[in-house]
């Protein structure tokens, strides 16, 4: 399944390794989910992480953000039709519809209105952990 990450949510599932920020998290590291990317995002994951106030050590977050970059599913995006109320929001709808994400995963729901997400699957971390689990079939004995 491929998703685009919001980063308050990696930056959420790194601070408290509880909650669904941090399960959506550990899916990414397991290879449950591949993160789409391109290059701005991967820009924004660092230097986010990167920031003082969150204390992450450079080394992990270069490490964390080479490995989505190798694993991550690339996207080359155009311009959306119709702006968001935070153009810095932009860049994750467009990778999730250059990619054909199956979801955007975002704590801020609000920030990415019906009329402008284009058919885009918007949730929040506990939507998208329900849609996640309804869609795996139980493993047989």
């Amino acid at each position: 399944m491929r998703i685009v990450l919001d980063t308050n949510v990696l930056v959420s599932g790194l601070l408290s390794p509880f909650g669904p920020p941090a399960q959506i998290v550990r899916m990414v590291s397991a290879g449950a989910v591949r993160l789409c990317v391109d290059a701005r995002l991967l820009t924004e994951y660092e230097e986010v992480l990167l920031r003082p106030r969150f204390g992450f050590d450079p080394d992990v977050v270069a490490a964390l953000v080479d490995y989505i970059q190798t694993t991550g599913h690339k996207a080359a995006s155009i311009p959306l039709r119709m702006r968001l109320p935070d153009p810095d929001d932009e860049p994750f709808l467009e990778v999730a519809l250059a990619s054909d994400a199956e979801h955007l995963v975002t704590g801020n729901l609000a920030h990415f209105p019906a009329e402008a997400v284009a058919g885009v699957s918007v949730l929040s971390p506990t939507e998208f952990l329900e849609v996640f689990r309804s869609t795996q079939r139980p493993e047989k004995n």
